[in-house]
């Protein structure tokens, strides 16, 4: 980067809070003018919500925010925009039915005035403003033609038109040079391969190179230190660490976004885990059978090469009766779209599936809001209601099965008639893994089970997966809390830009090399 210059962005004692939740405490950060600053974390560290407040989509209730050595506190996504700060948000946004050109310019159509006073789009300045973007993020323009329609593109080339509509909507002067100064790329290359991957960074250092200033918001460590110039860690709202990537050690990096040194064992994860968590193991052996798990268990579930529409691009697992299999992954990887495969809900490209269950195979969706619970419905109806379940039933015979299960898991309800988007987080778990276990599943595939609940119902859900492995269920479980991998699973497999590589023995695996594995 060279010697100390003016900042572009100077972030100070900026502070966050939903209800009594600190989300950001004293975050202060510098990104230099024509930089790439890597802002890093694990989930939940605080990372989306600095970067909402820099778009203008939250607002700080304290601290003070500087950009180009003007105070600087957007209202608006818009103002923010005016202002010349843009983003390239993680999940694709682009209308796939649209051209290139109409994606560019959306929401920022020039106009032209008609006959009779009428407003309508100035064709021949939108394709101007979309061939100056699209430009400014490839060396070949002609690579991503202005005429074609956004879904025929690749995904790396998606990614591209991307950037190209939010520097335009941060304004393009009259030459086509960038008036946008803040570029906020979120997890860009999460759903790419190595080689697009590489391509789109090219793309944006040439955009660096012009002036731009980068904030890069990733997991990907490898990434980080072959393009990022300097780097902030966020960790429980809080920067636990910053410097130049390349001249500190991953481990060191690693370190700051743990909270704690790196020589984390199996048995020490073990032994930090709470007294609820083994507790809670007891507590739930009467919702499932005390069988001892089978030793080498039969192979119940067996895939090989598979590949789905975008991911995964490659995955073979081998699951056995009695064990859980752990995925760790970062979003993006095809962590659900195996999933999701297996439970042959999306389409499969290539590959086999091999299922040996009699009692077939039942998926747990992360989404349990969206795919997983009607919220609207009862607790009993939500436990009774499934494909095998009888067309018609008895109220009373749904109400009594509901009651069952709700002593046999514990759910804290005010009865069976109580609908499920009133019960918390965790109680919702517990319904969603009712209904797998009254349809007697031999094979589980268990999606992010932890994932907006508590600390004790985290540990009770966790308990009782471990219980059903011993009662001979074969689970596959998908966290993004590694921690949570290390010490539920028997075996984990690392899933790495849409490619599964072989399981390795948990007791293998630290938090921390784990992390390492899946950022590289």
């Amino acid at each position: 980067m060279g010697g100390e210059r003016a900042p572009l962005l100077e972030v100070t004692g900026l502070a966050k809070a939903f209800g009594p939740n600190p989300v950001l405490r004293d975050v202060s950060l510098r990104v230099a003018p024509a930089s790439i600053h890597a802002l890093l974390g694990e989930n939940g560290a605080g990372k989306s919500t600095l970067a909402r407040v820099l778009l203008g989509m939250e607002r700080a209730d304290a601290g003070a925010i500087l950009l180009g050595g003007a105070r600087y506190a957007p209202a608006s996504a818009e103002e923010a925009r005016r202002a010349g700060v843009v983003l390239v948000p993680q999940e694709r946004t682009l209308c796939a039915h649209l051209t290139v050109v109409d994606n560019v310019v959306l929401g920022i159509e020039p106009l032209a005035r008609a006959r009779l006073g009428l407003e309508i789009r100035d064709r021949p300045r939108a394709r101007a403003v979309a061939r100056a973007a699209i430009a400014l993020v490839t060396a070949d323009p002609g690579r991503v033609p202005l005429d074609a329609r956004a879904g025929e593109l690749g995904v790396a080339d998606q990614q591209l038109v991307e950037i190209a509509r939010a520097l335009a909507q941060g304004g393009l002067g009259e030459d086509g040079r960038l008036a946008a100064r803040l570029l906020v790329l979120d997890e860009p290359t999460s759903s790419l391969g190595q080689s697009d991957a590489a391509r789109l960074f090219e793309r944006v250092g040439a955009l660096r190179d012009a002036g731009l200033a980068v904030l890069l918001v990733t997991h990907f460590l490898s990434d980080v230190r072959a393009h990022a110039d300097r780097y902030t860690v966020l960790r429980d709202g809080r920067v636990a660490g910053e410097g130049d990537p390349r001249e500190i050690e991953p481990a060191q990096i690693v370190r700051e976004m743990l909270g704690r040194a790196l020589d984390n064992t199996r048995a020490s994860a073990d032994t930090r885990a709470s007294a609820d968590t083994r507790a809670s193991a007891d507590t739930r052996a009467s919702a499932v059978s005390e069988a001892a798990r089978p030793d080498g268990g039969e192979v119940v579930l067996e895939a090989e090469g598979v590949s789905g529409v975008k991911r995964p691009k490659r995955a073979s697992l081998t699951l056995r009766r009695g064990e859980i299999l752990g995925i760790a992954g970062l979003v993006g990887s095809g962590r659900t779209e195996l999933l999701r495969i297996l439970a042959g809900l999306d389409p499969r490209r290539g590959g086999t599936v091999a299922l040996r269950a009699p009692r077939g195979i039942g998926l747990l969706s992360e989404d349990r809001g969206g795919e997983g619970l009607m919220l609207g419905r009862s607790l009993a109806e939500n436990v009774w209601l499934s494909p095998r379940a009888p067309r018609f039933a008895r109220p009373r015979s749904v109400l009594s099965e509901g009651a069952r299960w709700i002593e046999r898991l514990a759910i804290r309800t005010r009865g069976p008639e109580q609908r499920a988007g009133e019960l918390s987080g965790g109680n919702q778990q517990k319904v969603q893994i009712a209904r797998l276990l009254r349809e007697d599943f031999d094979v589980l595939l268990v999606d992010e089970p932890t994932r907006g609940i508590d600390v004790a119902s985290k540990a009770q859900v966790l308990a009782l997966l471990r219980d059903l492995a011993r009662a001979g269920k074969a689970i596959v479980l998908v966290s993004s809390q590694l921690d949570e991998l290390v010490t539920t699973c028997d075996r984990i497999a690392v899933l790495r830009r849409g490619t599964l590589d072989p399981p390795r023995p948990a007791s293998s695996w630290t938090e921390a090399s784990l992390l390492l594995e899946v950022s590289s």
